[in-house]
């Protein structure tokens, strides 16, 4: 429960962010705005790119969900 609230909480300060930039103002304390996990909601660890954590992107990958990305090994 707790990280579905910071999850919504943090959705709130990224729309606000994005609506000020998009009307060509200063965003009021971009600092506050950082990523969340899409699925577990951590903080840490954030890959931009797949949007999930390094623990969640494992995972995935492994199960083979994440297209074009294969578990190296040599």
């Amino acid at each position: 429960m707790a990280r579905l609230a910071l999850k919504l909480k943090q959705k709130k300060h990224m729309d606000a962010y994005v609506a000020a930039i998009k009307e060509g103002r200063k965003p009021v304390l971009p600092t506050r705005v950082y990523h969340r996990c899409g699925l577990c909601g951590r903080r840490h660890g954030y890959m931009r790119f797949f949007g999930i954590c390094r623990i969640c992107f494992r995972e995935l990958a492994t199960n083979g969900e994440i297209p074009g990305v294969t578990k190296s090994s040599w």
